[in-house]
């Protein structure tokens, strides 16, 4: 089969689309998927970079989400068939016409979503659902901070946030992309080039600060994050995108009774995946179907021109997801 390879770690350039063994038929509780789409995440061009190789046992190749059919089933998976159209959650192996995936972390595709678009929604879904619902527990009425806003962690955070009644504050690097995020339900627009965010949402609570934030850039923006923070906040650290190392005050968290949170998801035991994707299908499908959420696609790339799309992500330019189609 066709599969997107990286040689050597390096820029865009380092990808390249080679011919690899396809995957055995699936084994015990497991599916193999023909793949129709691959979503691009930051966490594929940080292991082009060398500097987030798989989980042990896991794929080399990249690629965190895919949608497709259901080509085999392995030994023991009930509830599926040859031929249903899914998504799925994964550790690796997305870039290429086949994939093996432990039927825990396989979502059939909402009504209403085209199978390529749903491409776009297992990676970000279950990673706003583990970290902004079941981790930091926002409530209806709290206000919710989003870094990122225009990201597709971003598009898909503001609306789970305003559909379960919450208030959502958002950075984004441009008059455009904070328009995106107004019409998402944004409440709250922060240009982080000209803006404070901090000053922003104390201005918008009251002085309140943020019940919840959701953070994608680590140690340089730390300090203020825990500045924003509303009294019994929760912080939770999901990228590291302005570095891995900062100085954290004791005393200004313990003041506010506030919590600090760092969480992954590729390196998750499947079955911790397995129980993500279940609250995903029970809380979110039911919202993606009924039209209150959806998939945020900016561009579709072919997968031979994976370099196009990694040149793409790398310029912050896209307002949600970019996809490689598959076929």
């Amino acid at each position: 089969m066709r599969a997107v390879t990286i040689p050597r770690p390096g820029g865009p350039e380092a990808l390249a689309l080679s011919d690899v063994e396809a995957p055995e038929p699936a084994g015990p509780g497991e599916v193999l998927v023909r793949v129709a789409a691959a979503g691009v995440n930051r966490a594929d061009s940080m292991q082009r970079q060398g500097f987030y190789p798989p989980p042990p046992g896991e794929s080399e190749v990249p690629g965190l989400e895919v949608s497709g059919t259901v080509a085999a089933l392995g030994e023991g998976v009930e509830g599926w068939s040859e031929g249903d159209e899914v998504c799925a959650l994964l550790a690796g192996g997305g870039y290429a016409e086949q994939v093996r995936v432990p039927v825990g972390q396989l979502l059939p595709v909402p009504t209403g979503v085209s199978l390529v678009e749903a491409a776009a929604l297992p990676e970000v879904v279950c990673t706003v659902w583990s970290n902004v619902f079941l981790t930091a527990n926002l409530q209806p009425g709290e206000m919710f901070l989003v870094h990122g806003g225009s990201s597709g962690i971003g598009t898909m955070a503001i609306q789970l946030a305003k559909a379960v009644g919450a208030t959502v504050a958002v950075t984004a690097g441009s008059p455009e992309k904070l328009e995106a995020c107004r019409g998402l339900g944004a409440d709250v627009l922060v240009d982080y080039r000209e803006q404070d965010f901090v000053e922003e949402v104390r201005a918008a609570t009251g002085g309140a600060g943020a019940n919840v934030v959701l953070d994608n850039m680590g140690a340089k923006y730390l300090e203020r994050n825990v500045d924003v923070l509303a009294p019994n906040g929760r912080l939770v650290v999901i990228g590291l995108q302005g570095g891995r190392t900062g100085e954290l005050d004791l005393g200004t968290l313990l003041a506010k009774r506030g919590a600090v949170i760092a969480t992954s998801l590729r390196a998750r035991p499947r079955e911790e995946k397995a129980a993500i994707v279940a609250a995903v299908r029970e809380h979110v499908w039911p919202l993606v179907e009924d039209g209150t959420v959806r998939p945020v696609v900016y561009s579709r790339h072919p997968l031979a021109e994976v370099r196009a799309a990694h040149e793409e992500l790398e310029s912050s330019r896209q307002i949600g997801k970019i996809l490689l189609t598959v076929g």
